[in-house]
């Protein structure tokens, strides 16, 4: 195939759904020769901050002169995000060649009377081949959706698992509750493998520590609070850090938002377990550097200056308390315009309770997606919530939506665009053309 029938032939397997359970995949990778069992694999779960923190993780490893794979779930503006190395995405010709030899393992399966594998785990099987062919040091896997069974958790001796904040998200799929939630995200903690996770409520830290116990796996809680942070800016972040004698002082991000910090600290520790439990020596410089040049689009990003305009990704309730938090700390609420699309079924309500006090205006839009909520829908969410917000107008087009709210900001202003990471893409597209 070549790289438009690749990518006709990954897309088109949507119409065998989301399914979630291990048997399809594994006999797929069997049929493969199991190239993943060849990795050395960090497997990054949670809720949110699961692709910074993978990001932060593979920069410092990139830095210490690893080869080192990045998989990560969905993608902004072009597919071929979701699979690169040291930074760099898969090439079109690369990807077409990994998907022909998928694809010719994917037909043996369904001939022996196997359903066709979801998207996803087609995705996920090209991930590892490549990976594979191309001898990586390291990978730096993000779970796609949950954790037990998901199709990357067919990883059964990762080097460490990770697991960022958790959060109430796909709950038809995941559980009605927290410690269900956390229950199935812990399903990556594996037999002697050490795990790292960032600080959670207790009902969800309980599952987390129950499976680590079971696996008899050391479990390495990121002491967050032993960090003490000089700046945050609308250029980047510095602050302190130790771990356990270890002090690392004056260390910079650039990804914004106090979250951010965390989801840094997070890294270290994933990065410490590394040299102590399997013997590596990453050093302090990479760790600063990589954590200097990580990168993660679409999480307040700036896109543009006067009127600065951001992106971010904040579609859950989680997500809209960070996004809140960092437009309270930066912002005059008069300032700001915030274009909100969501979709259907994520928690809309919540969300729009932490950002509408935020902000002095609003458009709403929808983002291209059958699980979209319309804009007047979203416009009348809205009402029912906050009758006080000045509301500029409700757009189904994400460019009428993005002129809109250009027209109505002076050069001093801030627009932020919020809500669905598809929505953000188009965004992300739309001003880098310049369209």
């Amino acid at each position: 195939m070549n790289y438009n029938e690749a990518m006709e032939y990954i897309h088109g397997s949507l119409k065998f759904g989301s399914v979630l359970g291990l048997d399809r995949i594994k006999k797929l990778m069997e049929l493969l020769g199991n190239p993943q069992d060849s990795l050395k694999v960090i497997h990054v779960g949670g809720t949110n901050g699961k692709g910074s923190t993978s990001s932060f993780i593979s920069h410092i490893l990139v830095e210490s002169g690893y080869k080192t794979g990045l998989f990560t779930s969905p993608y902004l503006e072009s597919f071929t995000e979701r699979i690169k190395i040291d930074g760099k995405d898969i090439g079109k010709d690369e990807l077409a060649k990994a998907a022909t030899v998928v694809k010719k393992s994917a037909d043996k399966l369904v001939a022996l009377g196997y359903e066709h594998p979801t998207e996803f785990e087609i995705v996920t099987a090209i991930a590892f081949y490549y990976y594979w062919e191309k001898q990586v040091d390291f990978v730096v896997i993000e779970v796609g959706l949950g954790g037990r069974c998901d199709a990357t958790n067919i990883i059964e001796k990762p080097l460490i698992s990770v697991i960022t904040p958790i959060d109430m998200d796909h709950m038809d799929v995941l559980g009605d509750n927290l410690g269900k939630i956390a229950a199935e995200k812990a399903g990556i903690i594996k037999k002697g493998c050490p795990v790292v996770v960032h600080p959670q409520q207790k009902e969800a830290m309980d599952p987390m520590r129950k499976a680590a116990a079971d696996s008899k796996a050391k479990l390495v809680v990121a002491d967050t609070s032993k960090k003490k942070i000089k700046s945050s800016t609308l250029t980047g972040q510095v602050f302190d850090y130790q771990i356990n004698s270890h002090l690392f002082e004056d260390i910079s991000i650039s990804l914004l938002g106090k979250h951010q910090i965390n989801n840094a600290i997070v890294a270290i520790n994933t990065i410490w377990q590394l040299n102590e439990e399997h013997g590596y020596f990453i050093d302090k410089s990479a760790i600063y550097e990589g954590l200097k040049k990580a990168t993660w689009p679409g999480r307040l990003e700036v896109l543009s200056n006067k009127p600065l305009i951001l992106i971010d990704g904040a579609h859950n309730y989680h997500g809209a308390m960070a996004l809140a938090r960092f437009i309270e700390d930066n912002f005059k609420k008069e300032k700001v315009t915030l274009v909100l699309g969501m979709l259907k079924d994520k928690e809309v309500d919540k969300v729009l309770r932490e950002l509408l006090p935020k902000a002095g205006r609003l458009v709403t839009t929808s983002p291209d997606n059958p699980r979209a909520m319309d804009a007047d829908e979203l416009l009348h969410k809205i009402k029912l919530i906050d009758n006080k917000v000045r509301i500029l107008a409700s757009h189904n087009s994400i460019k009428k939506a993005l002129h809109e709210a250009i027209e109505e900001s002076g050069p001093e202003d801030v627009i932020i665009f919020a809500g669905s990471l598809y929505m953000i893409g188009a965004v992300r597209g739309l001003i880098k053309r310049n369209d």
